[in-house]
């Protein structure tokens, strides 16, 4: 199996895919019949969609994602995001947390020689 499809509900999704597009990703927007309009990135055989949270049992803040990059520092630095883990030298890279503009937490990943 593999992962197809990665939802965040956000108060400000224009802003949050804003965000996302520091880590490489580009969004375009789309609705689906009578849903709600949102955006959608297509990555690595995944689709990443930032849809509005219109319903706070529905809020997604508590999820933690992580991405591999080329460079932390330039991610971190781009996107003036909080760093609520600096970066320091692990078993699987140079890592990093930092926090969306909604909360959310998203791990860095540069993979180090």
């Amino acid at each position: 199996s593999a992962l197809n499809l990665l939802v965040l509900r956000a108060e400000n999704p224009d802003q949050l895919a804003a965000f996302y597009a520091h880590l490489g990703l580009s969004f375009q927007r789309e609705q689906h019949g009578r849903g709600l309009p949102h955006h959608a990135s297509r990555t690595g055989g995944s689709v990443f969609e930032i849809y509005p949270c219109v319903n706070p049992s529905e809020a997604t803040t508590n999820t933690r994602i992580g991405f591999q990059v080329a460079s932390i520092d330039a991610v971190i630095s781009a996107c003036a995001a909080p760093v609520l883990s600096k970066p320091k030298v692990t078993p699987w890279g140079k890592r990093a947390v930092i926090q969306d503009p909604e909360g959310h937490k998203v791990e860095l990943v540069e993979i180090v020689d």
